[in-house]
């Protein structure tokens, strides 16, 4: 089964749209998501719903709980905190019960899938050797997803001993030994000082996976942040992939 794996999001519908016309021109059988469908971003009705459309399997993100209110907002950034405090307030009815029906972990394909990381998949962010070996102790499946970070990592365990690292747009790794931790990196806010959108392409049965990254236009969701009055550094970040 090829699987295209998406996370991270963020109401970012120019970022999203691109994506998934990437995705579509390399015919998975599935899509997954990991979360966090909302949040930062301007578009968070359209982006759920196309999400709730096209996925087979998604994630609850900390995003999408602020804004459901099952987290307390006191606990987010202050952007962030603002942008979820404006969701609530323009979230439909149908993305919002969408939302509703999700959790943050989950297991299709053999894998394992969390938003942020098995030991609390809300909250942890899996971007160190401790982090990353806690994972592979806490979970079995040979293939671990996990996203939050939006940061593309490729961690594998063999012989005791984890390794790899950034996985870099374009990357492509043969997943035949060993255990692995993945993160397909982030489609609307990324981090990894690339800004085009991420996603990761997954052939399960070949056990091969293709880091890939797809330019979208920035300015055009630059503009409707400022539009909306959302914070200013959520719309300059972007340019950069901070």
């Amino acid at each position: 089964m090829k699987v295209a794996v998406v996370s991270d999001v963020h109401a970012n519908w120019h970022a999203l749209e691109a994506v998934l016309a990437d995705i579509d021109a390399q015919t998975p059988d599935e899509i997954w998501c990991l979360g966090d469908l909302v949040g930062y971003g301007p578009e968070p009705n359209r982006c759920t719903t196309e999400i709730a459309e096209r996925a087979q399997i998604c994630l609850a993100g900390n995003h999408d709980l602020g804004v459901l209110g099952r987290l307390e907002l006191s606990e987010f950034s202050p952007d962030a905190a603002a942008v979820a405090h404006w969701t609530q307030g323009v979230l439909e009815d149908e993305p919002r019960a969408f939302l509703s029906s999700l959790e943050p972990m989950g297991a299709r394909g053999g894998a394992d899938l969390f938003h942020g990381s098995p030991h609390d998949p809300v909250w942890e962010y899996v971007l160190s050797e401790g982090s990353a070996r806690r994972a592979f102790e806490e979970t079995s499946s040979d293939i671990i997803l996990v996203g939050h970070s939006h940061v593309p990592i490729a961690l594998r365990l063999e012989d005791g001993t984890v390794a790899g690292g950034l996985a870099k747009g374009g990357s492509e790794l043969e997943l035949n030994s060993g255990r692995w931790l993945i993160n397909p990196g982030a489609v609307g806010q990324p981090r990894d000082g690339d800004a085009r959108a991420a996603y990761l392409l997954l052939d399960l049965e070949a056990r091969h996976a293709h880091f890939r990254r797809v330019p979208y236009d920035i300015e055009a969701t630059q503009a409707e942040i400022r539009a909306e009055g959302l914070p200013e550094d959520l719309a300059r970040r972007l340019a950069g992939g901070e």
